[in-house]
């Protein structure tokens, strides 16, 4: 992005394509964020998850994805170089491949994670929380690496998620809602 596209206020996934495919960013309500390269750690775990769940998803009709991976969250019939809000989770799961397209997913995913990163952890926790929970992200996890606990928001009936979230440590494999019989296993952090 150039210093003069930079002074613009509100940004499109149309403008967000012309943009060097080298530079890594997110567009919420038409505000560009640039996103830093990811830690180690927070790449293991990113990872780690991923390969667990696309294990688990081997012969189901869900597919995993890793950010890289551009979800856009059209505001009804939007068209998509009008669409001002494109994320990119650290994984996703997305039930309905009519979603899925070349250019990435339009529309919610059903599961959402992020890995907490120091320049990241305040839009994860607010800005991202309340964007998935208004677009319908039946469960969103925060995963914090370093001290090993976990946000859990999951949908209520009502299409919200519970103002208190589910707090858990990473010393047991952890449940998912979506998929009961599906556990996320974090043996992995004792090599981090």
């Amino acid at each position: 992005m150039t210093a003069a596209e930079k002074l613009k206020e509100r940004f499109t996934y149309g403008d967000y394509r012309q943009w060097p495919q080298d530079e890594r960013w997110e567009l919420i309500d038409g505000v560009a964020y640039m996103m830093a390269a990811p830690s180690r750690l927070h790449q293991l775990f990113a990872f780690e998850m991923g390969f667990q769940i696309r294990a688990y998803l081997a012969d189901r009709r869900c597919s995993v994805y890793s950010a890289p991976f551009d979800i856009r969250l059209p505001k009804q019939d939007e068209a998509d170089d009008d669409v001002d809000t494109t994320v990119q989770p650290d994984v996703a799961v997305i039930c309905d491949r009519n979603k899925l397209d070349d250019k990435g997913c339009r529309g919610a995913p059903d599961w959402a994670i992020e890995v907490l990163s120091p320049s990241t952890a305040i839009k994860d926790m607010d800005t991202k929380r309340q964007l998935y929970e208004k677009h319908g992200v039946k469960e969103y996890w925060i995963v914090h690496p370093t001290d090993h606990w976990l946000m859990i928001y999951t949908l209520n009936d009502g299409g919200q998620y519970n103002p208190h979230p589910h707090l858990v440590g990473l010393e047991e494999p952890t449940p998912v809602g979506l998929f009961p019989d599906l556990s996320i296993d974090w043996g992995f952090t004792r090599e981090a």
